[in-house]
């Protein structure tokens, strides 16, 4: 462990302080177990600095609540309804015109993706979401609070929240419990659409945090990642369709692990405790010290996973952008792996 670190976490060497024997040398049994201790510790308070550099990925409608009635929304603070729902079942639009947080804008990922990709869900350019989000009085300097309404508590919110990430936005947050539990609660709502002044954004895309078709072909091969599908347990062996799809097989990415996103949540619509989560994957065998990607179909619940590997102090998960529906129309047949062609008519 190098001495910089362990000072930086206020860790004593393990040649420093531990059981010494004659000579000023430690006995076998003894370093063995007081480098095993110190190994520990030095993990314990790494993963305890990481969460306090974090910043809060999730905020409570009591926090929200407050501050709106404090007149703290501005410059400083954004609020953003994300919503976004199948065509033919609600109109996220006309729902926020009805009812929404007030102050709150509304964030249409219709028209902050890349319109030009034949998938589904993909990025904008760094322009093309400047020029939003600037146009929602967001700069640099404000924290966002997204949140939607979806009877889970939360379903494109995460989506926004890695957006926001992705292009080198760290003061982002997830309503915790979604719009459903704001009003559940009885905090206030408005049907009065804000109008904030325009604000000057600047977008730097993090490679890190997400990954391209080519990346996860090579990575087949490599094993450098380990892969996560959010999807249902249907949809990810291919029992189940993907909905509203046409020309659309189930199925998954051949050797991804299955975490459906609405594990995550609990029944109420709130994320699950860290001590949960982290259960969740060790549970799944994922390594949250190693590199993962997630995917999903479109690039949407597969935020999931990375918002709560964030939550268990993994900020580093990347998301794979075009996901299945990039992946059934890209990939060699080998590389998909379904039982829907075997199912009974």
């Amino acid at each position: 462990m190098p001495r910089e670190l362990l000072t930086q976490l206020g860790q004593r060497e393990p040649n420093q302080g531990w059981t010494q024997t004659s000579w000023g040398r430690a006995s076998p049994g003894s370093q063995e177990t007081a480098g095993r201790f110190a190994r520990q510790e030095v993990k314990r308070r790494a993963e305890t600095m990481v969460h306090q550099v974090l910043y809060r990925a999730l905020v409570s409608s009591k926090w929200l609540a407050e501050s709106v009635r404090a007149g703290k929304l501005g410059l400083g603070l954004r609020v953003l309804d994300v919503s976004w729902y199948s065509p033919g079942t609600r109109d996220a639009r006309k729902e926020y015109l009805e009812c929404h947080v007030p102050g709150a804008s509304f964030f249409d990922i219709e028209e902050c993706k890349d319109k030009s990709s034949p998938y589904e869900m993909m990025l904008p350019t760094e322009e093309g979401f400047a020029d939003y989000v600037g146009s929602l009085g967001i700069s640099n300097d404000t924290h966002v609070v997204v949140y939607d309404g979806d009877h889970l508590g939360s379903y494109y919110a995460p989506r926004v929240w890695w957006m926001f990430r992705v292009f080198g936005h760290r003061t982002v947050s997830v309503l915790n419990g979604g719009f459903q539990n704001w009003l559940k609660e009885g905090h206030p709502v408005t049907s009065e659409p804000s109008h904030p002044e325009p604000a000057v954004f600047k977008a730097t895309l993090d490679r890190s945090l997400f990954k391209t078709y080519e990346q996860v072909l090579e990575n087949l091969e490599s094993k450098r990642f380990q892969l996560v599908d959010s999807r249902s347990k249907g949809r990810y062996l291919g029992t189940e369709p993907e909905p509203d799809a046409i020309g659309l097989d189930p199925g998954h990415i051949r050797g991804a692990v299955n975490m459906p996103f609405m594990d995550f949540l609990t029944e109420d619509g709130f994320e699950k405790s860290t001590e949960m989560l982290r259960a969740m994957f060790e549970a799944k065998k994922v390594d949250l010290t190693k590199p993962l990607i997630a995917t999903c179909r479109k690039g949407v619940t597969a935020c999931h996973i990375a918002l709560a590997a964030y939550l268990c102090g993994k900020p580093d998960v990347a998301i794979y952008d075009g996901s299945w529906f990039e992946w059934f129309h890209r990939a060699p047949p080998e590389t998909r792996v379904s039982q829907w062609k075997d199912r009974k008519p």
